[in-house]
């Protein structure tokens, strides 16, 4: 699946990891796939929970070779 943006926020902590990948999905269209790569627990825990939250779609999580990890997101439209 091919990424419209791309993110990495390896070298960010909480709350800042959501912040950004946040700003990021919404300068995407609806329907946009944004790649985030990330690393450390609590950013693996907490951004892909928080991106449900706010209504977006988890793709796919895995891991890449260096600890880090490649998360992609779609951007969903507004609640009803």
């Amino acid at each position: 699946m091919t990424a419209d943006a791309r993110l990495d926020i390896t070298s960010e902590v909480c709350p800042m990891t959501f912040v950004r990948t946040k700003i990021a999905l919404e300068r995407l269209p609806v329907g946009g796939i944004l790649e985030v790569r990330l690393r450390g627990d609590e950013p693996l825990r907490n951004v892909p929970d928080s991106a449900r939250d706010a209504g977006h779609t988890v793709l796919g999580l895995e891991p890449l070779g260096d600890g880090s990890f490649r998360l992609l997101l779609r951007r969903e439209g507004p609640r009803c």
